[in-house]
Formats: structure tokens, C-alpha cells, sequence
């Protein structure tokens, strides 16, 4: 035979949102948690600052923007800013091209 039914079912528990980080590890310094994003949802602009080295970074933000989005666009910017400036190296010399032969000081009208 079958089970009683029951009147009411207890309503399942809900899962805990964990909360997401706002303090990262900086690019340029490489300490832990020393940069730190704070958005401003009325002025529409976060800000992004390292403890350390004191690099700061700002961008616009809307109502779904979490800090790690922010995080995320500042590691973007700078590997672009990185790729469109790439640095400017030195030619290197190199042994396959001949050297030229310094200029003679004597002269040739001479010799007669």
C-alpha cells in the first residue's frame, strides 16, 4: 500500500549567496589583496586603486556591474595598453654586414 499524504510540505532551504571578493591581487605590484574597487552606482563610475603602488583605474557601471567585472576590464586595459605600445628595442649589430672602410687621409696626387 502507499504512503499518507502529506498536508504541507516544508519548503526546501535556500542556499546561502557567497559573497564575492572586492580586494584582488595587484598587476604591477603582485601583493594580495592590495587592490581594493569601489563602485559608485549613483555617479555610474567605479574606481580601482592599488594600496601599494598606488595604480588607479575608472570605469562606467551599470546595475548588474560587480567588482570583479571591474577587476577584469582594468586587466584588459592594461594588457592593450601593453600590446599597442610595444617596447622600442635597440638594433643589434650584427657581424654578417661588412664594415666600411674608413675614408684614407693621404693623397693620391702626391706620389708623383
Amino acid at each position: 500500500m502507499g504512503k499518507r499524504k502529506k498536508s504541507s510540505r516544508k519548503p526546501a532551504p535556500s542556499r546561502q549567496k557567497v559573497p564575492l571578493d572586492t580586494a584582488f591581487t595587484c598587476l604591477f605590484c603582485h601583493h594580495d589583496k592590495s587592490v581594493t574597487v569601489r563602485l559608485d552606482r549613483k555617479e555610474g563610475v567605479a574606481y580601482l586603486a592599488c594600496k601599494v603602488c598606488d595604480q588607479r583605474y575608472q570605469s562606467k557601471v551599470n546595475h548588474l556591474t560587480e567588482p570583479i567585472d571591474i577587476y577584469s576590464e582594468w586587466i584588459d586595459a592594461a594588457d592593450a595598453a601593453q600590446t599597442s605600445n610595444p617596447p622600442i628595442r635597440r638594433p643589434v649589430a650584427s657581424t654578417s654586414r661588412p664594415v666600411p672602410a674608413p675614408a684614407s687621409v693621404e693623397d693620391d696626387s702626391d706620389e708623383e
